[in-house]
């Protein structure tokens, strides 16, 4: 049998580091999801679940040296960058198994038999149990926060579900070493290495959403590949839950007054905002409203300085170094489309960062400007120059779904009484899931109030990716009638034995 060698690239230089793996047959695609399948019942154990993922946070945090170095010589993401994903990763892990110790997440109810009601009530309990294998499909550009080890790996494994990893092509000898540490972790609790599995290859993938056994699964990545692994779940005889945060143009919109106010502040912040990891995060500013006039010169005017003291970067691969290239070009030939700091090519193997910008009447009176309203993965932005709310509003209107939407607001107007800026809150309210002011969208923080997702594009669900609440995606709900006591599981047993929080009869 031909088999396909997986090979760890240099981004920097483009050359082949080592064979890592091969790709995975659909025999062994089916082997890996069948093992998983079967690892379901030891990881029923709250407790040793809980222990696991500690375990796994404390094999990570021994081996970061090594896990760094690995990853920044396939990502070129930089040791500083990726310390802080590795202690996001860890840390993820260990709020996890908190979770599982807490309970919560059950979401335990009951409701007492009351026959004097009409009509009558039986008794009723409720909680929710793991939905089976889950399929993850790592992410390019967080090798670690959102790849084996990541959100959607601790989430499923805290809810009871074994995971399939699909690595990712630009990581994966960073991806083999972390998903060893976890089976380490996984035997090291008692539980069999197959909890985790990681195949390799578009076909594996292919293979994965479509196996009988996988419940589930959780997506990072594209719009056009996250669509085909969506439509693949809807089209299968038992169709499952897809997870997918596929692709986000995250709107700023800065007002008048703020502009007026710290115009300066506004375009620095701008700038390291998306530049960030050389443009490669899923919440970077794509699109800028900026206010027509002298205080929108004053913005422009910073990002062109800061713009022009950033050092060329190195993208993830050479396929998004090309696609950003020519995406940059295209966008630039539109009509009255400016290019005050040109992106594109900053050498053989590296990016420059720039920004390009247009009047907002231009964007709105023609149907070829569209491609401004999509996703750039790389270091660019486009600044929408508008001259008045009304026209504000009009371009945020052509907007689909968004990870997040920014406002920069002066003091006045985040003190005062309600108006425009309530009245802006209102409107990307309904275009984002995660609403900013006076901030910038890059940098999410993993806490139990997070939510990383948002209307189609953004994500295909309502679910989150990010904080306490992305282990919900993985659970179902069972409501047991008039069961006796003795025939229902532990956690909904009157005498509560796993000291669990519930709500009963609604207190």
């Amino acid at each position: 049998m031909t088999t396909t060698p997986v090979w760890s690239v240099d981004p920097r230089t483009g050359k082949q580091r080592e064979q890592v793996a091969v790709e995975a047959t659909p025999r062994e695609v089916d082997e890996a999801v069948r093992a998983a399948h079967a690892a379901r019942g030891p990881l029923a154990d709250a407790a040793v679940r809980a222990a696991f993922l500690r375990t796994a946070a404390a094999l990570l945090d021994e081996a970061a040296a090594h896990v760094i170095e690995a990853a920044d010589a396939e990502t070129a993401l930089g040791p500083g960058r990726l310390t802080g994903e590795l202690a996001r990763t860890t840390g993820q892990l260990r709020a996890f198994a908190d979770a599982v110790d807490e309970g919560s997440y059950l979401d335990i109810r009951i409701d007492r038999a009351d026959p004097s009601l009409s009509p009558p009530r039986p008794e009723l309990r409720r909680y929710k149990v793991p939905l089976g294998v889950v399929a993850v499909y790592a992410a390019s550009n967080f090798p670690l926060a959102f790849s084996v080890p990541g959100g959607d790996t601790a989430s499923a494994l805290a809810a009871g579900c074994p995971v399939v990893v699909k690595a990712h092509p630009d990581h994966p000898a960073t991806s083999e070493l972390c998903a060893s540490l976890l089976r380490r972790a996984a035997v090291a609790n008692g539980l069999p290495p197959e909890v985790v599995s990681v195949v390799h290859g578009f076909d594996a993938g292919l293979e994965l959403i479509r196996h009988p056994l996988v419940a589930a699964a959780g997506f990072t990545g594209s719009v056009r590949g996250g669509r085909a692994l969506f439509d693949a779940a809807a089209a299968r005889p038992v169709p499952i839950p897809f997870h997918g945060e596929l692709g986000s143009l995250n709107p700023v919109v800065v007002t008048p007054a703020a502009a007026a106010e710290r115009a300066e502040e506004i375009g620095s912040g701008l700038a390291a905002s998306m530049t960030l990891g050389v443009g490669q995060f899923c919440v970077k500013p794509g699109l800028v409203l900026v206010p027509d006039g002298a205080d929108g010169d004053r913005i422009t005017g910073e990002l062109t300085k800061a713009l022009g003291e950033t050092e060329p970067g190195v993208l993830l691969d050479r396929r998004m170094r090309e696609n950003f290239i020519s995406g940059v070009r295209e966008r630039a030939a539109l009509p009255g489309v400016e290019a005050p700091v040109t992106p594109g090519s900053g050498g053989e193997h590296t990016v420059g960062a720039g920004y390009l910008t247009v009047r907002a009447g231009d964007l709105l009176a023609s149907d070829g400007h569209d491609l401004l309203l999509e996703e750039c993965f790389g270091p660019v932005t486009v600044v929408v120059r508008y001259g008045g709310q009304a026209e504000a509003g009009a371009v945020l209107e052509l907007l689909e779904g968004n990870l997040s939407a920014t406002l920069q607001l002066s003091a006045a107007e985040t003190e005062g009484a309600p108006g425009p800026a309530a009245e802006l809150i209102g409107q990307v309210t309904r275009l984002a899931g995660r609403i900013v002011v006076n901030g910038w969208p890059t940098g999410v923080a993993v806490a139990p109030a997070q939510h990383h997702g948002g209307p189609y594009p953004a994500a295909t669900s309502h679910s989150t990716s990010v904080g306490g609440t992305a282990i919900e995606r993985w659970l179902r709900p069972v409501a047991y009638q008039s069961v006796p006591d003795a025939l229902l599981p532990a956690e909904l047993r009157e005498a509560n034995p796993l000291g669990l929080p519930r709500r009963v009869t609604g207190a």
